[in-house]
C-alpha cells in the first residue's frame, strides 16, 4: 500500500544541514542558505560520495547564476565578464540576493504539493513504493544476494535525512536505467526508465580558494542565440511538477544543470522527519513512443564533460559522445584535452567551461585547480566506483597562455598512450613464444600495464620540466621496466621466456613513425 502523507514532518534543504563542507581541518554541515552566506569562509564541499558533489556543484552553479544577475541572457559578453569580475571583487555573494532567493521558493523535503527535487504524485501513480534499500547505493534489494550488506528485506534500516537527499541526487544525475516501480500516468503504466544525464561520465569543476570563487568561475556564459523569458526554471522554481517531455527545450542554466533527470523519486519521511524509511523509485520522462528498450537520453552538451567526436560509417558526419569514466584511468592522461585549445579538425573537445575561465582575475586565474568527479559505471545498472581528484593550478599551462607547454603536454600525452598500447601487444607476443602457446593470453600484458602506468606518471611529470628529453624514448624505458619486472621469475626459470622478453623489449625501443598530434575539437 502506498505510504500515507505526514503533514508534521519537515525538512528544509535550505535551513536544515546536510551539505558536508571543509574550511581548513574543520568539517561540518549546512544547508543551502548557509552554503551561500558562508561561500567566501568555506574552502570546499567534502561530500563523502564524488557523484553527489559533482550534481550539487550544478545546483549551486545554477543557484549562483540567479543570485548574481549571471543568468540575463541580455548580456554581452563584455558586460557578463564585468559583472562575474564584480562579483568576484565583493568577495561574497550578498546576503539579501542570498535570502531573496531561499525566501521565494520552496525546499521542504517532506512538503505534500512541493517535495524539493520529488514528485508526490507518486503516491497515488505506483501501486507499491521501490524500497529502501533499493534506493540507498550498495544495499541488496529484491533476489540480489547480500553478498557484502548486512541489510536485506527484512532490515531495511532508515537513513538520516542529509545522507537521502545526498543520495537522491546520485540517483537524479547518474541514475541506472531498466526495469523500475511501475507508475501509471494518463491511464498508461510503465515500468522501464532511461539513465541519467551524467551516467558513467567524468566531471571537471573549476577549484578556487574558496567556495565562493569556486562557484562563480563554474558559472558558464549564455552562448545561445534567444532565451525565452521565464521559460528557463530549476525544478524547484516551477509552480507544479510535471511529467517531462524529452522533447523540451533544454534552456540555460536552469534546466540545462538541473532539469534533465529521468528519474522520479519520492522520499517517505521517519518519525520527525530526521530520517527517510521509504522511497519510490521510477521513471520521470514519459516518452512519446513506449519504446522496447531504455535508451540513453540525447542531451545538450554539458559544461563539465569532455567530449569526442566519432566519424559515421560511410559517412562524412561526425557524431559527439561522452567521455566515460573509468577508475583505472588515471586524470593526468586527460590532461591534454583540457590545455589545447578547441579546433574545428579535432577529436576531442574540452568542457566548455573552459572557455571562459580565461577572463578570469590573473590572481584567481593562476591559483586555479580542477576538481575531477567520476563514476566508473556501465550504460545500464552496473556502478563500479566512484573516485575524486584535484588537479595543480593549469590554466597556464592551457594553449590561449603557453602553446609550447600546451604542445609538449599534448606529446606525452600521446606518446604515454601509445607506448602502453604497444606494450600490451609486444608482451601478448612474448607470452605466446616464450610458452609455445598457439594463443597470445593477455597475462603479462596486464600485469605489465599495471606497473607501466605509474612509472608513465613519473615520466610525464619529468618530461613536463625537461623539454628537450626525447618522450618517445624515456615512456619506452618504463614499459621497458615494467615488463622485465612482471618477467623477473620467467627469466630466470626459462631462457625461451628470456629470449621472447629480450625481444619485446627492442621492439619497445625501436622508432616508430611519428602521429599526428590529438587535438581538441
Amino acid at each position: 500500500m502506498p505510504a500515507l502523507p505526514q503533514p508534521d514532518v519537515t525538512f528544509s534543504a535550505a535551513d536544515h544541514p546536510w551539505i558536508n563542507v571543509r574550511t581548513g581541518p574543520q568539517y561540518d554541515q549546512v544547508g543551502l542558505r548557509d552554503l551561500f552566506l558562508d561561500a567566501h569562509t568555506i574552502d570546499d564541499l567534502a561530500l563523502p560520495h564524488p557523484p553527489a558533489a559533482s550534481a550539487l556543484l550544478r545546483i549551486a552553479v545554477a543557484i549562483t547564476a540567479r543570485i548574481t544577475g549571471l543568468d540575463d541572457p541580455e548580456l554581452t559578453a563584455s558586460q557578463w565578464n564585468a559583472l562575474r569580475r564584480t562579483c568576484l571583487k565583493q568577495g561574497r555573494f550578498t546576503p539579501g540576493a542570498v535570502h531573496a532567493y531561499f525566501d521565494r521558493h520552496a525546499w521542504d523535503v517532506f512538503d505534500l504539493v512541493r517535495p524539493w527535487l520529488q514528485e508526490p504524485a507518486l503516491r497515488t501513480q505506483c501501486d507499491h513504493s521501490s524500497g529502501i534499500n533499493a534506493f540507498v547505493p550498495g544495499r541488496p534489494a529484491g533476489n540480489n544476494l547480500a553478498w557484502f550488506s548486512p541489510h536485506g528485506h527484512h532490515t531495511a534500516e532508515p537513513v538520516p535525512t542529509a545522507e537521502a537527499l545526498q543520495i537522491l541526487l546520485i540517483h537524479h544525475y547518474y541514475g541506472r536505467s531498466g526495469q523500475c516501480t511501475p507508475r501509471t500516468v494518463d491511464g498508461v503504466t510503465t515500468g522501464s526508465q532511461n539513465s541519467g544525464p551524467l551516467r558513467s561520465t567524468v566531471s571537471f569543476h573549476p577549484l578556487g580558494r574558496t567556495l565562493h570563487e569556486t562557484l562563480l568561475a563554474g558559472v558558464l556564459a549564455f552562448t545561445g542565440d534567444e532565451q525565452l523569458p521565464g521559460a528557463d526554471a530549476c525544478p524547484w522554481e516551477e509552480t507544479a511538477p510535471s511529467t517531462q517531455n524529452p522533447s523540451a527545450l533544454v534552456s540555460w542554466p536552469g534546466r540545462l544543470l538541473t532539469g534533465q533527470s529521468q528519474h522520479a523519486i519520492l522520499l517517505v519521511p521517519g518519525p520527525g522527519g530526521s530520517t527517510v524509511t521509504d522511497a519510490y523509485l521510477t521513471w520521470a520522462t514519459k516518452e512519446p513512443e513506449e519504446a522496447e528498450e531504455p535508451k540513453e537520453p540525447e542531451i545538450s552538451t554539458d559544461p563539465y564533460l569532455s567530449y569526442r567526436f566519432i566519424t559515421e560509417r560511410k559517412s562524412v558526419a561526425r557524431r559527439r559522445t561522452k567521455n566515460r569514466a573509468d577508475a583505472s584511468r588515471a586524470w593526468w592522461r586527460e590532461l591534454d584535452t583540457l590545455v589545447l585549445a578547441p579546433d574545428e579538425h579535432g577529436t576531442y573537445v574540452r568542457p566548455a567551461v573552459f572557455d571562459t575561465l580565461n577572463d578570469l582575475p590573473e590572481d584567481l586565474r593562476r591559483s586555479l585547480r580542477i576538481r575531477v568527479h567520476g563514476f566508473d559505471q556501465d550504460g545500464k545498472v552496473i556502478d563500479r566506483q566512484w573516485y575524486t581528484a584535484i588537479t595543480p593550478p593549469l590554466l597556464n599551462w592551457t594553449q590561449e597562455h603557453d602553446p609550447a607547454k600546451a604542445q609538449r603536454i599534448a606529446e606525452c600525452c600521446r606518446e604515454a598512450e601509445q607506448t602502453a598500447q604497444r606494450l600490451a601487444t609486444v608482451a601478448k607476443k612474448a607470452w605466446k613464444t616464450a610458452t609455445h602457446s598457439g594463443t597470445s593470453k593477455t597475462t603479462w600484458a596486464n600485469k605489465a600495464l599495471a606497473r607501466y602506468w605509474p612509472k608513465a606518471e613519473t615520466v610525464f611529470w619529468r618530461l613536463l620540466d625537461e623539454p628537450e628529453t626525447d618522450a618517445p624514448a624515456a615512456f619506452a624505458a618504463a614499459a621497458a621496466a615494467a615488463l622485465r619486472e612482471v618477467t623477473e621469475a620467467a627469466r630466470i626459470r626459462h631462457n625461451s621466456a628470456a629470449h621472447a622478453v629480450a625481444h619485446a623489449v627492442k621492439g619497445l625501443h625501436r622508432r616508430r613513425r611519428p602521429s599526428a598530434p590529438r587535438k581538441a575539437a
